[in-house]
C-alpha cells in the first residue's frame, strides 16, 4: 500500500471538488478547497517527501476557455518534479507524447478509451503503441448502478455499459501498467470509502502478477486508510484529496505518511 497524491486542477487552480458535481457547461463544480498556491507548489512538496506516482488530472473539457490554463499549471508541476508525476484529463494519442516529454512518469486515459458506451478497441491499441504500456495508466472511474460499478466518462459525467470486473481487469491488464480508479459517488464527499467496491478489487489484487490499483473517493479518516489496507488486502494504494490538510481538511500530510507507510 503507497499514499499516492493528487494535483487536480479546474479552471485553472489547483482545486478539491465534489466529484458528481462536475459539469462541463459554464464550467461549473462545488468546490471543497481553491488552493492560493499552484501545482507547482505541490509538486514540490512531494518529491520533498519522496511520494512518487501521484496524478495531475485537467477537470476542464479541451473546448473550455480554462483548458490551456490548466495545461499551464500541469507543465509546471511536471516540471518541478520530472518522473515523479502522472497526467489525465483530455489525453488521446496525439497530445500523450508532450505530457511524457514534459517529465510525467505515465498518462492517464479514459474517454478516449472508453466512448459511445463501450471499450474502442483501436483506441486502446493505438495510445498503447503510442507511449508503451509501461507509460500508461487506465482511468475507471465508475459509480453504481443497479447493484455493479459501471466506468463513467467525460469527466464522470456519463456512463459507459462497461464494468468494473475481474474480467474488465484481466482484459485490460494486457495494455497498461497500472489502474487509477475514483469512486465517483463519494469522490469529495469525506464520508468513508464505498467497501463493496474496495473489497472487489482487494480481491483481484490477490495475485502478485496483477497491476497496481490506486483508489480515491471517500476517504475521510485515519480509520478509513486502515479499512483500505484491511479490504484491499494491502495491495491498494490510497489518494486523500478533500480530507487532507493541505486541501483544507482534519487529516495532517505527515500523519498520512506514517500510516501509510507503516
Amino acid at each position: 500500500m503507497e499514499f499516492r497524491p493528487c494535483i487536480d486542477i479546474h479552471n485553472g487552480q489547483v482545486k478539491q471538488i465534489i466529484g458528481s458535481s462536475l459539469e462541463d457547461q459554464d464550467d461549473l463544480a462545488t468546490e471543497n478547497f481553491v488552493a492560493a498556491k499552484g501545482a507547482e507548489y505541490y509538486a514540490q512538496l512531494y518529491r520533498q517527501n519522496g511520494i512518487r506516482g501521484g496524478h495531475i488530472i485537467l477537470l476542464n473539457p479541451a473546448s473550455s476557455p480554462y483548458y490551456e490554463a490548466d495545461r499551464a499549471q500541469a507543465f509546471a508541476a511536471l516540471s518541478a518534479y520530472p518522473g515523479g508525476l502522472q497526467v489525465g484529463g483530455g489525453v488521446n494519442a496525439d497530445n500523450a507524447a508532450a505530457y511524457l516529454e514534459a517529465g510525467a512518469s505515465h498518462v492517464i486515459v479514459t474517454s478516449y478509451v472508453f466512448q459511445d458506451g463501450h471499450i474502442n478497441r483501436k483506441h486502446l491499441d493505438k495510445i498503447c503503441q503510442t507511449v508503451g504500456k509501461e507509460h500508461l495508466v487506465l482511468d475507471l472511474s465508475c459509480r453504481m448502478r443497479n447493484g455493479c460499478y459501471y466506468i463513467v466518462t467525460d469527466r464522470w459525467q456519463k456512463f459507459t455499459e462497461e464494468r468494473v470486473d475481474d474480467s474488465t481487469l484481466d482484459m485490460l491488464t494486457d495494455y497498461c501498467d497500472e489502474f487509477l480508479i475514483h469512486a465517483v459517488d463519494v469522490e469529495g464527499k469525506s464520508q468513508g470509502i464505498e467497501q463493496m467496491l474496495v473489497r472487489q478489487l482487494g480481491k483481484w489484487c490477490v495475485s502478485p502478477d496483477r497491476n497496481a490499483i490506486t483508489y480515491a473517493g471517500g476517504v475521510h479518516s485515519y480509520e478509513d486508510i486502515e479499512l483500505l489496507r484491511v479490504l484491499g488486502g494491502g495491495k491498494i494504494n490510497v489518494t486523500i484529496g478533500s480530507a487532507l490538510d493541505l486541501f483544507g481538511g482534519e487529516l495532517a500530510f505527515d500523519e498520512v505518511l506514517r500510516r501509510v507507510r507503516n
